[in-house]
């Protein structure tokens, strides 16, 4: 189910969800896309390709969160400071063999993050209390299972 237009380089199109219900384009200009040599075990082709994938957003400056109202933008804010680094989002992919294929997943992570964050908080419980009825049944079978216990004692004769 992805949730990204995966046109590498291009405009990364997030798909409508609670708290973005028109959805959310990020124009290109906002991300910035680096490639190294993937880590750990490999082939031949390990150390000759720059295969990792890291995508950076500047939540701060970014053009394709303007278009938002400032409540979204600062639930967007407040849901990604766990994972900024300065002002930015950092995304890594390097499980795919192809710079490609972790371009893609990298911006189908960075899609997922935003949804989430802007995704507004559940609305506060509302405490109930029980209704009478329940809360007579509740007392008529505490003194049943009292009645049943006081019957298991020790038997005295007369």
């Amino acid at each position: 189910m992805p949730s990204t237009r995966t046109d590498p380089g291009g405009d990364l199109a997030v798909r409508p969800g609670p708290g973005v219900p028109q959805g959310l384009v990020l124009p290109a200009a906002d991300l910035v896309e680096r490639f190294s040599r993937s880590s750990g075990p490999g082939g031949q082709g390990v150390n000759t390709t720059d295969s990792r994938a890291e995508l950076r957003f500047d939540v701060i400056r970014s053009a394709g969160l303007r278009t938002l109202t400032e409540e979204q933008r600062d639930r967007a804010v407040s849901g990604l400071t766990g994972r900024m680094v300065g002002d930015e989002v950092i995304i890594v992919a390097s499980e795919h063999r192809s710079q490609r294929q972790n371009r893609v997943a990298a911006r189908e992570r960075l899609a997922v993050l935003l949804r989430e964050a802007l995704t507004p908080p559940p609305p506060a419980r509302r405490r109930t209390k029980p209704s009478r009825g329940a809360q007579q049944r509740r007392l008529t079978a505490k003194k049943q299972r009292g009645l049943t216990k006081s019957g298991r004692g020790r038997v005295r004769g007369e």
